[in-house]
């Protein structure tokens, strides 16, 4: 009971900041009403598709001149602030033969094979400026919690890295996380573009395929999207962007729809804990969330009845449906004595 006074202020804070900030186009996301799962998504993608491309480096605008703007320090507007560290720097010192800062790609270039392309490897909504040793210790890595604290030549980050994963600061955790769920609703593998898809796993860089990428971690994400909401600086990035490329990243104007997406319903309430079921629609895994030292079976049935496949879980079970045909399917879990059951859709 302590802690609601602090709640609702800060979700006072948070609001007076749309308020205040946010330049939403009346209308924008009119299609979207009342719509759910893949719908959602799908109809996000019609309305953040197509936007005004920049090249990467130019004599013209390019996403350097854009990035100066977006990421701006606002007390002292001739730096940015460069997003992994919190360093703020000259913004005139655009890499400087290995001395100044870069741009990083949040979702990595690797993880959909894009590179710099036009596009997908240019867009804004992903581009942050990085210390250049920062951002090479990153890599190409999946985001997720643990590791070690990170210090650069350059001084101490609050950064933490291990073998598989990247841990960014507290501060722009949410912002990781916001920038991932726009690139897998922007990107569907359409016109030539790469379909990225976000999983529940780190090392995903080994699921990528020709035409497909994939980036983790879903459920670390979904923590830090709720831990750090979006703030007064992301909402004037965005501004920003779109002033330039004409889109928006729906989950910084409406953190909601993360939760109408991607977060797993409980399929019921167990003394244990939760069931939990996603990401709903499926690609090639389906993740099945049990409690602690609970042993479960989990029976996968086509919408003829048909027995798809039948297996015992454990805590965190990751099932492959990259063979399943697209379509509705039913998953029944099993404990003791008790079934619960999900309708999931599988797309490809």
């Amino acid at each position: 009971m302590k802690l609601k006074p602090l709640f609702l202020l800060v979700s006072l804070i948070l609001l007076m900041s749309f308020k205040v900030f946010a330049q939403i186009p009346e209308g924008y996301y009119d299609s979207v009403k009342d719509l759910s799962g893949e719908s959602l998504k799908t109809a996000l993608y019609q309305i953040i598709k197509n936007h005004t491309e920049f090249p990467y480096t130019s004599s013209s605008t390019d996403t350097w001149d854009i990035i100066k703007e977006s990421d701006r320090d606002t007390s002292n507007t001739e730096n940015v602030v460069l997003f992994y560290s919190g360093w703020s720097v000259n913004a005139a010192q655009e890499y400087n033969n290995g001395a100044g800062w870069s741009r990083e790609h949040i979702w990595a270039k690797s993880h959909g094979d894009f590179g710099t392309d036009l596009g997908v490897g240019t867009d804004l909504h992903h581009l942050r400026p990085a210390d250049i040793s920062v951002n090479s210790a990153r890599g190409n890595d999946d985001f997720d919690v643990g590791g070690s604290l990170y210090i650069d030549g350059d001084g101490a980050t609050e950064c933490k890295t291990d073998n598989d994963s990247w841990e960014p600061r507290d501060a722009v955790k949410g912002d990781v996380a916001r920038m991932l769920f726009y690139m897998a609703v922007r990107y569907e593998g359409d016109n030539g573009e790469p379909d990225l898809e976000l999983v529940d796993q780190v090392d995903s860089y080994d699921l990528n395929k020709q035409g497909k990428g994939f980036h983790g971690k879903l459920s670390t994400l979904l923590e830090w999207h709720k831990a750090d909401p979006v703030d007064s600086f992301e909402i004037r990035r965005n501004d920003i962007i779109y002033s330039y490329q004409k889109n928006r990243n729906p989950f910084i104007d409406h953190p909601e729809f993360t939760d109408l997406i991607w977060i797993p319903t409980d399929v019921n309430n167990l003394k244990e804990g939760n069931i939990k079921i996603f990401p709903n629609p499926a690609d090639n895994f389906l993740n099945i969330l049990v409690p602690d030292g609970i042993i479960a079976y989990c029976q996968i049935l086509d919408m003829k009845g048909g027995l798809v496949i039948s297996q015992e879980i454990g805590e965190n079970e990751n099932i492959n449906t990259g063979n399943f045909t697209s379509g509705i399917y039913v998953v029944n879990v099993l404990i003791n004595d008790r079934i619960f059951t999900s309708k999931i859709a599988v797309k490809h």
